[in-house]
């Protein structure tokens, strides 16, 4: 694992995955407590799947990247989508084209990217994002607070170190600010014109089954949805073999209808 500076005191902790080069990197986006750790194994199995190389990193305040330098504010989301997402893309990934492959915030952060509609992009797959608030958004995260607050969740210490506070606060006081429950990002699918994959479980803690729906009946690419029985907000955990498989599916037909892949990544 390597890191990248980007501007002063902003370096972030990535690490790429080997695979053949005339295929896109898949970009991999973590959760809003998440970090490279966290996806497990994951990353690996479904770039030896597909055979395609892999970017995985740490955002801003997560892992073993800086720590946040200011208070959150509600459009977080975008600042990671169109600050920092282009910039380590521009560095490390210099004329490949790329799948992101995004988790939670990370599925937002993916679709926001998308909309922009840069060049290189050739695909999205989102699992568990959101796109709108709902009910269940703001309960599931009001009982992750109370269990971090009796010590619950202490585990997150071995992934975020001494941010894990600051981290956690973050996303939870920001979720629950009375103002983010008009946060919707659904006017941007329209704008989203690559092939689209939107995975949730049935039993999603965060969200219901309208997020997907929502995600493939605006965006304006080809787009599929696939709900999981038996399954919350982290299915690529939970039901490992059966998201792999559809990624898989996915993946090839993107890099089927894809002739014009290049160059390995910039050497840092």
């Amino acid at each position: 694992m390597s890191r990248v500076t980007l501007a002063q005191d902003y370096q972030l902790h990535y690490q790429l995955i080997e695979g053949d080069s005339n295929k896109p990197y898949l970009v991999f986006l973590h959760e809003g407590l998440g970090c490279i750790e966290m996806w497990k194994s994951f990353p690996q199995q479904l770039c030896l799947l597909t055979g395609c190389p892999g970017l995985v990193f740490d955002r801003l305040g997560y892992g073993q990247s800086s720590a946040l330098k200011n208070v959150r504010s509600i459009h977080y989301m975008h600042q990671y989508a169109l600050q920092e997402l282009p910039q380590i893309l521009a560095t490390l990934l210099v004329d490949c084209n790329y799948i992101l492959v995004g988790h939670s915030d990370g599925a937002s952060i993916s679709l926001i990217y998308a909309a922009e509609q840069p060049p290189l992009l050739k695909g999205l797959i989102s699992v568990a994002a959101h796109v709108f608030v709902e009910p269940e958004t703001i309960s599931g995260i009001k009982l992750a607070d109370v269990a971090y607050d009796a010590g619950k969740l202490c585990a997150l210490e071995k992934y975020h170190g001494d941010k894990t506070a600051a981290i956690f606060k973050a996303w939870s006081q920001t979720w629950l600010k009375p103002e983010f429950m008009s946060w919707n990002i659904e006017y941007l699918l329209p704008s989203i014109k690559v092939p689209l994959l939107a995975i949730q479980g049935v039993d999603d803690q965060y969200g219901s089954g309208r997020q997907v729906s929502s995600i493939v009946e605006q965006a304006a690419g080809r787009s599929f949805a696939l709900m999981i029985e038996d399954c919350g907000h982290s299915p690529h955990l939970e039901a490992p073999e059966r998201v792999l498989t559809e990624m898989d599916d996915f993946i090839n037909t993107i890099c089927c209808s894809t002739t014009s892949l290049t160059h390995r990544p910039a050497s840092l």
